[in-house]
């Protein structure tokens, strides 16, 4: 059987979900036919190197319905001779009545153009996230009864009301995420609990080799990446560096643009720890790996946001221990399926600067614990978390194709 798979992502391509592009390389090079339909353009100036390998065809559906107008009216018409429109109609009219929101009238508006422009020959709709690219996913299995999946990871599972949740789940024909509680809660939602999978993402190895031997420096070298929004912790991280004695020699490399830049630049100025940190913005995968090569130490403060949302297990960790670098992040989400504390790494709690400046007092002060923790992150890393186990399990659930 031959057939096209669509994979519907929220945007394309995105430098802060190399885990989506690494995921869509590793299928299309076991065969797998993909298409990709993304709900936005892409924002970021750069690039990672994956995604000038992935050969699948892009499309964009309308981004905002009335920047297209004709595109959503034809789509539209097109949709209304599908058997199942008025199915997939009053479902939208349910869940606009329960979230009356712009957005939800714009994934309708995308499932009509998606099912009036898809190719024929579509056997699979695989959403990325089980919030918006799921909502298009769904409204167009219901018009056109092609089976659709979905994978899901953080934000989309803790801030997605619980009612929606529970209807796509008994939807779809089966779900992938990629940590254990966020695994739990899905089967707790599911009438069907066994739909539902844990698989890691895990990292290929391919782009992150074993590391060259590090120069030792007099200066600590602190790396953190992650996009500035609240679920990274970022004032919290700065006020624990401002905690660290007088006498510690530190300096913080940070990567990653986002919504705080500016109010997280001024905490820094007002700690008086600004002239130590420097903030890089959003970079290409190559740069984050000469970051990752050249620190002494990876922190990531993650927290929960007021909204829910919070981190998975963030390949950022992986990647800094697939490095040889000591870790430190915070107790929660997937993140101790990862870093087990004092083992692998330290964890503190979340939103403690006290504990978190302890932690990177310790590890500053104490070079043969920062290597026998990056040892032994490097070795669980590298043992346990390869992308290999994942991509099969995925191939097997997209056969036949």
């Amino acid at each position: 059987m031959t057939g096209k798979i669509l994979f519907l992502l929220k945007g394309y391509p995105r430098l802060s979900e190399t885990f989506i592009a690494q995921e869509i390389r590793a299928l299309e090079q076991r065969g797998v036919p993909i298409e990709i339909w993304s709900l936005r353009f892409p924002t970021d100036k750069h690039r990672h190197p994956v995604h000038g390998e992935i050969v699948a065809p892009v499309h964009y559906l309308p981004e905002y319905l009335y920047q297209e107008p004709l595109r959503v009216l034809r789509g539209v018409a097109k949709a209304l001779w599908r058997p199942g429109f008025y199915r997939a109609l009053w479902q939208w009219l349910k869940d606009f009545a329960r979230e009356p929101t712009p957005n939800r009238g714009r994934r309708f508006g995308q499932a009509c153009v998606l099912v009036a422009e898809m190719p024929a020959e579509t056997i699979r709709l695989h959403a990325h996230f089980l919030h918006t690219p799921a909502s298009v996913a769904y409204y167009a299995h219901l018009m056109t009864d092609v089976p659709w999946s979905c994978s899901a990871h953080a934000k989309d599972i803790w801030t997605s009301p619980d009612w929606e949740k529970r209807e796509k789940l008994l939807s779809l024909d089966w779900l992938v995420t990629c940590t254990a509680s966020g695994h739990a809660h899905l089967q707790s939602l599911s009438a069907t609990p066994a739909k539902i999978a844990l698989v890691y993402h895990g990292l290929d190895f391919s782009r992150f080799p074993e590391p060259p031997a590090k120069p030792v420096g007099s200066r600590i070298e602190i790396l953190s990446v992650g996009r500035l929004v609240p679920k990274k912790g970022y004032p919290t991280l700065l006020a624990a560096l401002a905690k660290l004695p007088p006498d510690c020699d530190w300096h913080l490399t940070q990567i990653g643009g986002g919504p705080l830049d500016g109010e997280l630049k001024t905490l820094a100025q007002q700690l008086g720890i600004a002239a130590r940190i420097d903030w890089l913005g959003a970079l290409p995968q190559e740069r984050v790996l000469a970051a990752y090569r050249s620190a002494d130490i990876f922190v990531l403060a993650a927290q929960v946001a007021a909204d829910g949302d919070r981190d998975g297990l963030p390949n950022v960790l992986m990647e800094a221990q697939s490095q040889r670098v000591a870790c430190i992040a915070t107790h929660i989400s997937g993140i101790p399926e990862l870093i087990h504390d004092g083992e692998t790494g330290l964890l503190v709690p979340p939103e403690d600067a006290g504990a978190l400046a302890a932690a990177l007092k310790c590890l500053s002060e104490d070079p043969a614990l920062r290597q026998r923790l990056a040892e032994a992150g490097f070795a669980r890393v590298r043992g346990h978390f390869t992308m290999d186990a994942g991509i099969e399990d995925l191939e097997r659930r997209f056969r036949p194709f």
